[in-house]
């Protein structure tokens, strides 16, 4: 509590510079990676964020921390992979039943520790004013945890409704029938042009498109005239990205009439991949809940006038714990060790970073929907597991077995040919990579037999 105490206090008397970018974050839930028109879907629609990338950057490889919400923000939040902060999963890491369970899984921790210094708290202590809106899922009140401003945010993973009354204790109801992400969006843009003077930081985590799926009828109605497309095909969910679409529009031209865009930076990204009931992230394998790329692989679109070349594309892997030390380098800021990302800023200019391993951590269980072909296992979306990525090359470990899994994303992004018992070799020495991060990172591995198991 006395290191938020004085970080706050140093906040106060740092001098902002007119160098230092704005910083808009926007942070869609459950979105997956073919769920924008300029990734590829044929069905919904999505023009504002389309602009991003056309007036910026597309990483094409670019990672969640976790194939679920609530560890993906504390990694974002952190800088910091899973194992270190123990946010795992979503409430409980015992999900399904007991019977299919072969192990008691490591317990989660559900609320953030005070102890780590969030992103909003690292941006305050230079100088910026920081604003969230929207799904904040890691402690009951942001404002304790960074930020200057609440919209909407607390340990909810989704909304109680998407339209007013909202029954939200940090967003006053608007009129009856407002829709969600229009007045997160307006309350963003009304926060940035009172706060426009200083640098600031605007950390954006739409509920949308997160159940329960619920969308304006008109919008709806747009999409019951158009064909599906493969696994796209809900309108009622077309119309949710749609209005979000809407509302990331509003924040784009207040930032053009503020005259502030060339010196903003704006990126787009989601949590995870897409509820398996819903949408697919086809081709790529998998949903939310799965360590497959379409659990884990994310839109990231990233514009910054001046140093990102428009209509531009990056193929190097990223995760979203890069964020962190990127915003503090923008910031003038040096960036700590016990950081586990690495800095974009050279990136964006188009230089290349050096080859380096990404990690997940998962030891859990997250229960199916239902049977799902995708899935390793036919309770589960994901059984207790480690994964490393290491240039095209991913390996997954799982713990109750021992099973390995590797796949050449290159050749295979669909991760349909499992080539452990055919690239030994290379197997071996991702194996040894990933077990000695986790013994790094202490990653917590669940060993012990589950006696209510049944075969």
């Amino acid at each position: 509590m006395l290191k938020k105490i004085a970080l706050i206090h140093i906040s106060l008397i740092v001098l902002a510079t007119a160098k230092k970018p704005n910083i808009v974050l926007i942070y869609a839930d459950d979105l997956g990676y073919t769920d924008l028109s300029c990734q590829g879907s044929k069905f919904y629609e999505t023009p504002n964020i389309d602009r991003i990338a056309r007036e910026g950057m597309t990483f094409t490889n670019a990672y969640a921390g976790a194939a679920n919400c609530a560890p993906s923000r504390a990694c974002l939040m952190t800088g910091m992979y899973s194992p270190r902060h123990g946010i795992f999963t979503v409430g409980n890491s015992d999900r399904g039943k007991a019977k299919d369970r072969k192990l008691i899984p490591i317990k989660n921790t559900q609320i953030l520790d005070e102890k780590f210094v969030t992103l909003g708290e690292a941006l305050q202590a230079k100088g910026y004013r920081t604003c969230v809106a929207g799904k904040w899922h890691l402690s009951k009140d942001p404002t304790k945890d960074g930020f200057h401003t609440n919209f909407g945010g607390t340990t909810w993973g989704h909304p109680k409704s998407y339209f007013s009354p909202y029954k939200n204790p940090y967003l006053s109801d608007g009129p009856k029938g407002e829709h969600l992400p229009e007045r997160l969006g307006r309350d963003v843009a009304d926060w940035i042009s009172k706060n426009s003077k200083s640098p600031f930081f605007v950390y954006l985590p739409f509920y949308s498109v997160h159940t329960p799926i619920q969308a304006p009828d008109q919008l709806t109605a747009k999409y019951e005239k158009k064909a599906p497309h493969g696994s796209h095909k809900s309108p009622k969910y077309a119309a949710m990205i749609d209005a979000m679409d809407q509302a990331v529009g509003h924040i784009l031209k207040t930032l053009d009439e503020l005259k502030l865009a060339e010196n903003t930076l704006v990126i787009f990204t989601s949590d995870n991949g897409p509820h398996g009931s819903i949408s697919r992230a086809e081709p790529l394998r998998g949903v939310k809940g799965m360590y497959y790329e379409g659990g884990i692989r994310e839109p990231f679109l990233v514009r910054y006038p001046g140093v990102i070349k428009a209509g531009s594309t990056n193929e190097t892997p990223i995760s979203q714990v890069d964020l962190y030390p990127t915003f503090l380098e923008l910031a003038e800021e040096k960036i700590p060790k016990r950081l586990d990302g690495v800095s974009l800023k050279s990136a964006f200019g188009g230089e290349a970073l050096p080859e380096r391993a990404l990690f997940w951590h998962f030891p859990g269980y997250l229960q199916s929907y239902k049977a799902d072909p995708d899935s390793a296992s036919r309770f589960f979306r994901t059984t207790p597991c480690s994964v490393i990525r290491k240039g095209d090359w991913k390996l997954i470990q799982y713990f109750e077995d021992g099973t390995l899994e590797l796949y050449d994303l290159k050749n295979d992004p669909s991760e349909r040919k499992n080539l452990a018992k055919k690239e030994t070799e290379k197997t071996a020495d991702l194996l040894k990579d990933l077990q000695a991060w986790q013994k790094e990172t202490k990653a917590p591995i669940p060993t012990e037999k589950n006696p209510a198991y049944r075969q």
